[in-house]
């Protein structure tokens, strides 16, 4: 069982996917006019499966163990790899930035309720303070330090997949705290994400083979969206996975989606930091409460 303890190392390894995974958007966002969003979440996965291959290849051999345990593999590929990307792709086709940002700083929340009605996790009031500070900062940024503009979002159905995309990581993030595969598996780190991507790609593939029949599909190649590939499956894939899971292994599922609020806050960061713009005051305002939001949420 995780030790719910928040040391400087796992602080680390839980700040590091959000900070790659604000990176993901950003890169999302300059290549979507050159890729069908779920067509781009299958190929990212498919780097990453040539890139886990050589680190981890053996797990799927019939020997391994992983076979045994194909529907705990399946469910995590398809809630980590299949579907929390694909739905958040989906979501900035109709909702905006700002409200798919807000519809996800929700991830503290329902950390808590999925762990309490389906994992008997307790609750503390420390926990809803940390969660309650930890979406004020992310309502800080998406305000862009005036408060008004929250007046102004309006919900669309893209709000609902990016619902269903945040209650599927919540639920994916519960899941990496059970311990039910074989222990060389869940020991070597490139082998268990390997299995999950394995039946990740298979949901993914279903999906965007009905983009492509369903929809006017089509990809512009060129070396733009080649690197954009490459960065994505290395960065926001292999690397914040790999850190993610063993975060949560440390810490928790409920304290590390604490952690998920600082994304928003790097991809105001970045966003800026690619148009030349300086951080303003409301981005230090709003670091602040997320920092507080999760040493009020770990303290016991």
């Amino acid at each position: 069982m995780p030790s719910h303890r928040l040391t400087p190392s796992t602080a680390i390894l839980l700040t590091l996917p959000p900070l790659l995974w604000s990176g993901n958007a950003v890169v999302g966002r300059v290549v979507a006019p050159l890729v069908p969003p779920i067509t781009l979440n299958f190929l990212r996965w498919v780097l990453a499966l040539l890139i886990l291959l050589p680190l981890a290849g053996w797990v799927l051999r019939p020997a391994s163990g992983l076979w045994r345990h194909w529907r705990r593999f399946a469910l995590l590929g398809l809630l980590g790899v299949g579907f929390y990307n694909a739905l958040q792709y989906l979501a900035l086709q109709t909702s905006t930035p700002l409200n798919v940002t807000l519809v996800g700083s929700s991830m503290p929340l329902w950390m808590l309720a999925l762990g309490r009605l389906f994992f008997n996790a307790p609750v503390r009031r420390a926990q809803l303070a940390g969660a309650l500070l930890s979406m004020l900062g992310v309502a800080t940024v998406l305000a862009r330090g005036e408060p008004a503009q929250l007046l102004r979002l309006h919900l669309v159905p893209g709000d609902l997949y990016m619902l269903a995309a945040t209650l599927s990581w919540a639920w994916y993030s519960w899941l990496l705290t059970r311990h039910a595969e074989p222990e060389p598996i869940r020991q070597d780190w490139a082998a268990f994400l390997l299995a999950q991507v394995v039946f990740g790609l298979g949901w993914s593939g279903l999906m965007t083979g009905a983009e492509w029949a369903l929809t006017p599909a089509h990809i512009q190649w060129g070396w733009p969206l080649a690197l954009a590939l490459v960065f994505i499956a290395v960065g926001p894939a292999v690397v914040a996975y790999r850190c993610w899971g063993l975060g949560v292994q440390r810490a928790g599922p409920a304290l590390a989606g604490f952690f998920s609020n600082l994304t928003p806050l790097f991809a105001a960061v970045l966003s800026a930091a690619f148009l030349g713009e300086p951080p303003r005051l409301f981005h230090a305002v709003a670091f602040a409460l997320i920092v507080a939001g999760i040493v009020v949420s770990s303290r016991r």
